[in-house]
């Protein structure tokens, strides 16, 4: 009986050890902040480096007595329990926060002193440069999880995403005590320049560039466009001159000649039955209505050559009148003499 007894006790330490190792395995490593410029602070309004844990199973687990540590010397095999638990730092208890529910965080504040409080630990995290965090069962044989943190800047921290995905967080991403994912965005265009230009240099650069560069397009633009309305008054201009028009009645009545004097040599082709005389009184006809409609057509402009008449010569005339018998003269009048009475 005694025996029945003491294997059921087995059993039972057995089983709650096994429940126990497998609640440990839900905590996880969340997110680390190594250099605290801004972030959050303690009891005592110290900012110090911080180390989240979460609980990523829906049933409630206690952290306290698991251990957290940065030395690498704790992957030696070789060591013992108690060997490798002093290069630990070690969650106390008697803290109700420890106690984590699910989907539940803890932050647990490093490069401390544990007299100041119960989530305080002497775990050492450079502020500078990269740094590996692992978390052991309080056994201090077990590893539960384990990060490489990556050299970070002032209040950014290096966060655990969708239970797997690792990412470097901006400090106004941070989130300290709650899930990750809950307020991750996305960093758009905007925040990636203001980022890359924080004292906005480059904005300034970009919108007189954007200024100048529309001024140009307006230069070309009104240039062209004054151009081409030169060109188009002048074309109008030309085109509306007199002399154009009567050239350009002139050819349309040629080219229509043309087409009539070669319809009617093409049916008489067609015929065999106009000889030469007749193609070539057609030829005249269609020259003198060419000739016709040319004078037609002519402009109102009328050209006056001068040529000297003499008319208004005034000794010529003034001859003629004061000496009107000269012999030269055939129409003069002749006045009849007296005879003589002897």
């Amino acid at each position: 009986m005694n025996h029945i007894k003491l294997l059921i006790v087995a059993l039972l330490l057995t089983a709650s050890q096994t429940m126990m190792g497998q609640g440990a395995k839900n905590i996880v490593i969340s997110e680390v902040l190594t250099d605290n410029a801004s972030s959050i602070v303690d009891e005592f309004g110290q900012r110090e480096a911080w180390i989240e844990l979460e609980n990523t199973s829906y049933t409630t687990y206690n952290v306290r007595g698991m251990f957290i540590t940065t030395n690498r010397k704790v992957l030696d095999e070789t060591l013992s329990a108690p060997d490798r638990i002093k290069l630990m730092s070690m969650i106390p208890s008697g803290e109700e926060r420890t106690s984590l529910g699910a989907r539940q965080h803890l932050v647990l504040f490093c490069n401390s002193n544990p007299a100041q409080g119960k989530l305080h630990l002497s775990v050492q995290v450079p502020d500078s440069g990269a740094v590996w965090v692992a978390l052991y069962n309080g056994n201090g044989v077990e590893l539960i999880d384990s990060v490489s943190v990556p050299a970070l800047k002032a209040d950014c921290s290096y966060a655990r995403l969708d239970g797997k995905t690792w990412v470097v967080k901006e400090p106004q991403q941070v989130t300290p005590g709650i899930e990750n994912a809950a307020v991750e965005k996305k960093q758009t265009g905007v925040d990636k320049f203001k980022e890359r230009d924080p004292h906005g240099f480059a904005m300034a650069i970009m919108a007189m560039g954007i200024v100048f560069l529309c001024l140009a397009l307006l230069w070309l633009f009104f240039t062209v466009f004054g151009i081409v309305m030169r060109h188009i008054d002048t074309a109008k201009k030309v085109a509306n001159t007199q002399p154009i028009k009567p050239i350009t009645k002139t050819v349309e009545k040629t080219v229509e000649m043309a087409r009539k004097t070669g319809n009617i040599m093409q049916d008489g082709l067609e015929k065999k039955g106009i000889d030469m005389e007749v193609y070539m009184a057609v030829i005249g006809l269609a020259l003198r209505q060419y000739e016709d409609d040319i004078h037609d057509v002519e402009s109102g402009v009328i050209t006056i050559k001068s040529k000297d008449t003499g008319w208004d010569d005034e000794y010529s005339q003034m001859t003629h009148w004061h000496d009107p018998f000269r012999p030269s003269d055939h129409n003069a009048p002749t006045i009849p003499t007296t005879p003589e009475l002897h």
